[in-house]
């Protein structure tokens, strides 16, 4: 007996109530004599030909009537699964959310050991039994939104294949990025060949300048540059890019990241991604310069999407978002936002944080440690523990800079290696010191003596002014310039003491001494030829 549908059996059982005849009911109900005989008998053991052709019988007793006549089906012989041993555990996955693919890799990887050689197939088929039995859950019903105006904003990056880039002058994987306004589904599109962070950014502030207003509440995918850590469930918070926050709070937005592997959750961007891509994408022929098409996809933006008839809200979005949605949207603030990114770099042995390529010291009391540096147009910020530790002017890659108070005190001063730096620290401690450290520096016209300047000034900055300048006078008149005879003089205490007076010879002629000679008898010698060579 072939199988019909119950309403058909309703309408078999009318038209015999109506008195026509088999063949006339098999030919108006589309099936075969044999068939319609079947049923015709089954309906007429169980009483139901007879009666008002209008009162006709509830198609769950009509089911009943033809089950009780059909023979009972043999048992099906079922194979045991190969992964049936495994169930257990395939259950327990798909209720955590797990795809085949994801158990099948689990149990292949971690259970073959134990005896696992169940088939990706195998494992589809006792899944889709195990989601059969489950049922539908509530989790499984997709609750369609509706949104006010000016209130949800949803935004992604679309790959675009590759173009061209006037400024590498080559063909560069490309991205398009859309926002799509969740009321009006009017939208902001534009290329761009990466997805960075200052990227991301510039590209909101562009969006909020096209709009002419903000967005209460923008709903991003898990891109990094929006979202550090995503949140897989309510138990768990998201981590917003650092970045984004500032944005965020700069224009008065609030961000709702969607939850991963749940693309439905925008799917009014990801609408907008793919026709950006099968509309506009398709129709720009060979061209591939990226300053090229960025204007065209603007025009296209206005004149074909904004201007088209939605198929959902069956409105044009470009009129709607006029006459509607952008007066409800938050007004631009007075100035543009100005490009702030962050970092985390580590500080270095030598007190400095490379950031972007340019250096900025940091207390050195942090040396190994990781650090957050907030980049500014024009300042950088160094944070360590939430707490700001230092604070920069921005400085172009190669660029240094450096605050004495983050060096050590005892060895700070030891970067400047410039002469007029340490003469002008030996001006400070007095005259002397000054005309000491010049006779060092003319001690010797070869040998760099300013590693030698350093010490000894250094040195001189533990003692009283008195004793410094009273000791350079002491080392100056015996000609002793080492940092040693600095150092000696005051261990000892030499600099408390008197010099001695200088001998200054009486003046007048010397007596001719015993072997003294003339000039000229020193011009008139020669050489015997009897002498020994040297």
């Amino acid at each position: 007996m072939r199988t019909i549908t119950m309403h058909r059996l309703q309408d078999l059982v009318r038209l015999h109530r109506l008195g026509t005849g088999a063949r006339e009911v098999a030919r108006l109900l589309g099936m075969s004599p044999n068939t319609e005989r079947d049923y015709r008998l089954a309906l007429r053991e169980a009483g139901l030909l007879e009666g008002d052709p209008d009162d006709l019988p509830e198609l769950v007793i009509l089911r009943a009537a033809i089950e009780a006549t059909r023979p009972a089906k043999p048992p099906a012989q079922q194979q045991t699964s190969s992964v049936e041993q495994w169930r257990e555990k395939i259950v327990e996955l798909t209720n955590d959310g797990a795809t085949p693919t994801a158990i099948y890799d689990l149990l292949r990887t971690q259970h073959k050991a134990a005896g696992f050689k169940g088939s990706l197939s195998a494992v589809k088929r006792m899944y889709a039994r195990i989601r059969a039995d489950k049922g539908i859950s509530p989790d499984d019903v997709e609750i369609p939104v509706d949104t006010n105006p000016g209130h949800v904003g949803q935004v992604d990056f679309g790959s675009v294949g590759k173009l061209w880039d006037p400024v590498t002058n080559a063909l560069r994987q490309a991205y398009v990025f859309v926002i799509v306004l969740g009321y009006s589904r009017h939208q902001f599109a534009k290329l761009v060949f990466d997805q960075k962070v200052e990227t991301w950014l510039a590209l909101h502030v562009e969006a909020f300048e096209f709009f002419g207003a903000v967005i209460a509440t923008m709903v991003p995918d898990n891109l990094k540059a929006a979202v550090i850590r995503a949140a897989f469930d309510v138990r768990t918070e998201p981590v917003l890019n650092r970045s984004y926050r500032e944005l965020a709070r700069y224009y008065e937005f609030q961000v709702d990241p969607t939850p991963p592997y749940n693309p439905e959750k925008k799917g009014k961007v990801e609408s907008g991604v793919g026709y950006v891509k099968h509309n506009f994408m398709v129709t720009i022929g060979k061209e591939r310069d990226i300053t090229v098409l960025n204007p065209r996809l603007m025009n296209w933006v206005l004149e074909v999407a904004g201007q088209r008839t939605h198929g959902t809200t069956h409105k044009r979005p470009l009129e709607v978002f006029e006459t509607v949605e952008r007066a409800k949207m938050r007004p631009l603030p007075a100035h543009r936002w100005q490009p702030v990114s962050w970092r985390q770099p580590m500080l270095q042995r030598d007190c400095h944080a490379l950031v972007d390529g340019a250096r900025y010291s940091g207390p050195w009391r942090l040396i190994g440690k990781q650090l957050l540096a907030r980049v500014g147009s024009k300042s950088v910020e160094l944070y360590f523990e939430n707490t700001r530790v230092a604070t920069h002017g921005f400085r172009q890659p190669g660029g240094r800079s450096t605050h004495d108070e983050h060096l050590p005190p005892e060895r700070g001063e030891y970067r400047h290696r410039e002469r007029s730096y340490w003469v002008e620290r030996a001006q400070a401690l007095g005259e002397e010191v000054e005309s000491y450290v010049a006779e060092i520096f003319a001690s010797d016209d070869v040998l760099c003596q300013l590693t030698k300047v350093q010490a000894i000034i250094r040195h001189l900055d533990n003692f009283p002014i008195e004793r410094a300048r009273a000791a350079c006078r002491r080392a100056s008149f015996y000609g002793s310039y080492s940092y040693l005879a600095i150092k000696n003089i005051l261990l000892e205490g030499l600099d408390l003491e008197p010099l001695p007076s200088r001998l200054v010879p009486t003046s007048g002629g010397l007596e001719r001494p015993r072997f003294a000679r003339n000039v000229q008898e020193l011009l008139d010698f020669t050489v015997d030829p009897n002498d020994a060579p040297n």
